[in-house]
């Protein structure tokens, strides 16, 4: 039963992501926690997210930004190790409700984010990049930083895309080399990780065939919402 479910919680992360550029650990994080502890889904999510992102990094190649990517991504780099330590020194229980924090932050400002927003120097990949590294390396989820990084410089949609996924592939290659250091890819992570890997792949399948069928910012609502939801449920956990 469990297999089963943790096939299908990884499968829909990754229909997600392949279909509007970010979701896969905003969904799987949390449940997967749940599950498994975040001892054993920090570096599974890890390992599915680079899978994850060098497929749709190569899908969307054409539209990407490598000054952008670089510029987040030298801070990023500066980052992942503080957030990788988090996880073997900072209590299970404290990450969760700071996991729950920081989707229910992100979820919120995803609703209510005004119309018009200001236009931001390229400077605040910065401080953008640093924190994704962090978030990136406790959580796996180093994208709402990127995110709003992103919709203040008003990127259009598919340069949104492109870039994320370069980040994004970046940053769980920086922290899959952190958690492979750490120790942290037991035998057990690995038998899950087998498993999630078939499921992500179909996932990114079924997201490519999708996303010439369907509009992504209606998944966006939906995923904004399951967001919140989830973030809620962990932080009073």
């Amino acid at each position: 039963m469990m297999s089963t479910l943790l096939f299908l919680i990884i499968f829909l992360a990754a229909l997600q992501q392949s279909l509007s550029g970010f979701g896969f650990a905003l969904v799987s994080m949390p449940l997967l926690v749940t599950m498994l502890g975040l001892p054993v889904a920090a570096p599974l999510v890890a390992g599915l997210a680079l899978e994850l992102n060098i497929i749709n990094s190569i899908r969307w190649r054409k539209s990407m930004d490598f000054h952008e990517i670089r510029r987040l991504g030298i801070w990023l780099l500066l980052g992942v190790p503080l957030g990788v330590l988090s996880v073997d020194y900072l209590p299970e229980e404290a990450l969760k409700r700071g996991l729950g924090a920081l989707l229910v932050g992100y979820a919120l400002f995803a609703l209510l984010k005004p119309e018009k927003l200001p236009v931001i120097s390229r400077r605040w990949a910065y401080p953008a990049g640093f924190l994704a590294g962090v978030l990136g390396g406790a959580y796996n989820t180093s994208g709402p930083p990127l995110i709003l990084y992103g919709h203040l410089r008003q990127w259009p949609e598919y340069r949104f895309r492109a870039v994320l996924q370069g980040v994004f592939a970046l940053s769980a290659a920086l922290v899959v080399t952190g958690h492979g250091l750490a120790h942290h890819y037991t035998p057990a992570v690995l038998r899950v990780l087998a498993v999630g890997a078939l499921a992500a792949g179909l996932g990114v399948a079924a997201g490519s065939w999708l996303d010439r069928r369907l509009q992504a910012r209606h998944l966006r609502v939906w995923i904004i919402l399951v967001t919140l939801v989830l973030g809620v449920a962990l932080f009073r956990k």
